[in-house]
């Protein structure tokens, strides 16, 4: 007997019907940047077509914009005034990231699920994402830098932290300290396979996060290593973090399957800076169809097993599924 397909394919309700996988806003954390340097405005990001930094004031303005689309959970960067060679203002309790916490709980309360970025790299002086020793990241000596940033933010009003730095060890350090301080109910969201990619360089520009020499290639992970990407994830689970992630996402998706057959909590996948400018590039040629592509794009992540979308795309992808 000859096997038709094609029988479940024929009418668009039918295909609605068996779909297996759709996208939901509930899903998606939105990444967003908040600069210091700025007094008023926003600023557009040039390799990142409609993504901004913004002024504080900017930011709520724009947050009053997201919450009408249904857009509730964000990824905080901050771009601070002053940089120095330990990142000082990354975990300063006036620190750009802290004061913008603080402001969105003043003016929205609980609206918004707040995860804050903790890392180094766009507070140092020298770009780099920890303490240096001659031309070295020093691992431990890191970790308190790391610590204080994550405290910080708990204290400002963050719900989640979520440590991208690539340390050894980082994930135990901040659970032990904000345990210690009264915050054990907040969540660590590690970014447990993160790869020394060359997909992040729109970000660099976003976030003026540029290494000054070298490049982060000690501390990230190497694009052809899979089986060292779930150690990793182990390693963090075995640490105390509550979610993991994979970052990137396009060409990581093989690893975001292994992840979620491995483990029994939220696996997250950060669809990175270059993989959004890329589209935004293609679809301002005229080569692709930009709403197209991007949900394809973010359906893949979804049937490659990730509950958690963190992409730059979220703010479009709302004014869609609203228009639907």
């Amino acid at each position: 007997m000859i096997q038709r397909p094609r029988r479940l394919r024929q009418h668009s309700h039918l295909r609605d019907l068996v779909r297996e996988h759709r996208l939901h806003l509930d899903d998606f954390v939105y990444p967003m940047f908040v600069d210091q340097t700025l007094t008023s405005g926003a600023t557009p990001i040039g390799a990142m077509p409609g993504i901004d930094r913004f002024s504080l004031p900017a930011l709520l303005k724009e947050l009053e914009q997201l919450a009408a689309l249904g857009v509730n959970k964000l990824l905080l960067f901050g771009i601070p005034e002053h940089k120095d060679a330990t990142g000082t203002q990354g975990y300063a309790s006036d620190g750009i990231v802290q004061q913008a916490l603080q402001a969105i709980r003043k003016n929205f309360g609980q609206q918004f699920y707040l995860i804050t970025d903790v890392c180094n790299c766009e507070y140092t002086d020298h770009g780099h994402c920890g303490i240096l020793d001659g031309d070295t990241v020093d691992n431990d000596k890191t970790l308190p830098l790391l610590q204080q940033a994550a405290l910080s933010h708990a204290q400002a009003g963050a719900d989640m932290v979520a440590p991208s730095d690539m340390m050894d060890g980082r994930v135990a350090a901040i659970r032990e300290a904000l345990d210690t301080h009264g915050y054990d109910h907040t969540p660590i969201m590690a970014y447990s396979a993160k790869f020394a990619s060359s997909y992040y360089g729109p970000f660099r520009e976003a976030a003026d996060s540029t290494p000054q020499f070298g490049d982060r290639r000690a501390y990230q992970m190497d694009p052809a290593n899979g089986r060292e990407a779930l150690k990793e994830v182990m390693i963090d689970l075995e640490e105390g973090a509550d979610l993991v992630m994979v970052k990137p996402a396009l060409s990581y998706l093989d690893l975001v399957w292994q992840i979620k057959q491995s483990v029994d909590v939220p696996v997250a996948l950060y669809n990175v800076s270059g993989e959004y400018s890329m589209i935004k590039a293609a679809a301002d040629k005229g080569w692709i169809d930009e709403k197209k592509v991007t949900l394809e794009t973010l359906t893949s992540f979804k049937r490659a097993g990730a509950d958690i979308i963190i992409s730059y795309h979220t703010r479009q992808l709302a004014q869609w599924l609203q228009q639907a």
